[in-house]
């Protein structure tokens, strides 16, 4: 078998549907199998891939293992040369995995690949390439300065060595993933494919960061960035500290102080949403010339420069391929206008406005 694609899910039931549709349409002409992992989830995320997704494996587990542990778990389970953790809350293109298998097969010295991810409203988010977070660069993350924090020697779109990719979506071999150990269970929850990819680059191994295929990952849904999320990504990254880097008193206290302070200091990011103006429905029968419309209109609202303005773009994916509705946020984002997905066969469609907000799931 070439692929195993491993989905971790927890209490996010609609945004797994997407997921899983967009997956199943990408490993078409691929011997492939998806593994969903259910970290006890008190919505009814398993009765709905038992129900709409009979194929895929289902890993029911009993309490919430973290992302570590349920990860590992599903890796076991998988046959495929290839794996690729994937977050639920993200939506892949019809050629993602079609274009890492060409890419990586055959490969030496192959690590960790990553992909492009955008937000819901069409934004590059930088966490898909970074560097190692030596001490100082954390600190500076940490304090507000994260410059040095991602790679920038490459563009979003560019191809090449990066050492440290995100977990939402990370494509490795399996054998290579068991070498080295798999993701350290003492992480539950962010920090773990920092710690992978760096055990990757100890061994031996090139990682790369490939922006040649964008994937969506609404993000606010699963990783919601509150005081919880600041206080877990400040452990993870103390773990990280004292698991690879020598130990100094002096810096041990310094680290220790910067992640304190950062904590008390940077308060989650508030997002206020603003009104809908007007809705947009993009079709098979109607898209180059709503496409075309809507560019034109949305470039006299920036022009006006009203704050208020915007439109609720609503992407039909009964008739778009998910990769023409990537490609249509990714290349039409601005920041007064949100996006939603209209899914096959189903009565809901869902999105989110930022990467820092709640997903939003609007039911029929």
């Amino acid at each position: 078998m070439k692929l195993s694609v491993i989905i971790l899910n927890y209490n996010v039931r609609y945004f797994l549907e997407l997921c899983l549709k967009s997956v199943e349409a990408a490993v078409r002409g691929v011997d492939a199998e998806i593994i969903v992992v259910d970290n006890h989830s008190d919505d009814d995320s398993c009765d709905m891939v038992k129900q709409l997704f009979p194929e895929v494996i289902l890993i029911q587990n009993n309490e919430n293992y973290g992302f570590s542990r349920g990860n590992n778990i599903g890796v076991t389970r998988a046959k495929g040369e290839f794996i690729c953790i994937l977050n639920p809350d993200t939506v892949v293109a019809e050629d993602t995995f079609h274009k890492l298998i060409d890419f990586t097969e055959g490969k030496e010295q192959l690590g960790v690949v990553g992909c492009k991810l955008i937000n819901g409203a069409g934004h590059f988010l930088p966490e898909s390439k970074r560097n190692i977070p030596y001490v100082h660069v954390a600190l500076k993350k940490i304090l507000g300065f994260p410059k040095d924090y991602y790679a920038n020697h490459l563009s979003e779109n560019d191809l090449g060595e990066a050492d440290i990719l995100v977990g939402a979506f990370m494509w490795l071999k399996r054998q290579v993933f068991n070498e080295i150990g798999g993701f350290d269970e003492d992480y539950f929850m962010y920090g773990e494919d920092i710690d992978l990819s760096f055990r990757a680059l100890q061994q031996g191994y090139k990682n790369y960061y490939f922006g040649k295929t964008s994937v969506i990952h609404f993000k606010g849904e699963s990783t919601l960035k509150d005081k919880h999320y600041l206080k877990r990504f400040y452990h993870a990254m103390q773990i990280f500290y004292r698991k690879h880097f020598k130990k100094n008193l002096v810096l041990d206290l310094v680290v220790w102080l910067g992640i304190k302070l950062a904590f008390w200091l940077n308060s989650p990011p508030h997002y206020k949403k603003g009104s809908v103006k007007n809705y947009i429905l993009i079709s098979e029968h109607s898209y180059l010339d709503l496409r075309n419309r809507w560019a034109q209109k949305l470039k006299v609202q920036h022009a006006i420069g009203k704050p208020e303005s915007g439109a609720e773009v609503i992407l039909d994916v009964n008739d778009l391929s998910f990769k023409d509705s990537i490609s249509f946020i990714e290349t039409h984002k601005n920041n007064k206008n949100t996006f939603k997905l209209l899914l096959p066969n189903s009565r809901f469609m869902l999105g989110s406005n930022d990467a820092g907000s709640r997903g939003e799931v609007i039911c029929f």
